[in-house]
């Protein structure tokens, strides 16, 4: 019982570091101008410089936006505030803390987590406003928003783990992903209609599953089994997350 008692004071007090890594990233980087374009006014111009005269529905529009808004400002808040820190030799007190390397990547992951879910309701709301949108189903919205935005935030803490003080490194690197999973995840071209050679990459990307989670929500069908996608972003979360602790040890040593 006294082990138990220890394990489980240890996992709290975890916990609370990384709440604080979080809030600590919320109450400084949230307003930053690069930020709020990175997160949400450029995922909102490249939406509609390829959805304005299309004929797709808006089950269908309203989806996408939600799943690129999510992809841009997950990944947006780590690239800025590590560097930044690393710079203020901050990021070093950081480390040096009395707590898990999995804290720091889990405290840091967390603060694009809890931004993305918030810029995320501004497509999600406009959708209602502006279009005859409708959810079919809640449950697929909600588990598709938590972890499309944990799986991208986790993303961008890997990439931040590049030994810089310059966001525009990281923001560089991080773009050229960024914008490949948009034209290969089915968020502008239906999966069906991408070439086979195409579609094996679709597999290798976390929107895919994304976009398609929340597009339940919304048309009811999937191209993937929703149980699916729940799986492939959970991988991509564990995967992401290891690599990110397995990053930071080897560049902090």
């Amino acid at each position: 019982m006294t082990d138990l008692a220890e394990h489980c004071g240890q996992f709290c007090t975890e916990l609370n570091a990384a709440w604080a890594i979080a809030k600590k990233d919320i109450l400084i980087y949230y307003l930053k101008p690069n930020i709020i374009v990175s997160g949400l006014l450029f995922p909102l111009f490249m939406f509609l410089a390829f959805a304005v005269g299309r004929p797709a529905a808006p089950s269908v529009m309203i989806p996408g936006l939600i799943a690129i808004t999510i992809l841009f400002s997950a990944s947006s808040i780590e690239p800025v505030s590590i560097p930044i820190e690393r710079r203020m030799k901050t990021f070093d007190r950081l480390l040096s803390a009395p707590i898990s390397l999995h804290t720091v990547v889990l405290g840091e992951s967390l603060s694009g987590f809890l931004y993305s879910l918030g810029i995320a309701f501004v497509p999600l709301i406009a959708g209602f406003i502006l279009f005859p949108t409708q959810i079919i189903g809640i449950a697929p919205l909600v588990v598709g928003l938590l972890l499309t935005s944990f799986c991208f935030a986790t993303m961008g803490t890997l990439f931040a783990a590049y030994p810089t003080e310059s966001p525009g490194d990281i923001m560089s690197m991080l773009n050229l992903v960024r914008l490949p999973l948009i034209f290969v995840s089915g968020v502008f071209i239906p999966l069906e209609q991408i070439p086979p050679i195409g579609q094996f990459v679709t597999f290798l990307s976390p929107l895919t599953y994304g976009n398609d989670l929340i597009s339940a929500a919304f048309a009811g069908n999937t191209h993937f089994n929703p149980l699916i996608d729940i799986l492939m972003l959970c991988i991509f979360i564990l995967i992401f997350q290891f690599v990110a602790n397995h990053l930071y040890k080897k560049f902090n040593e």
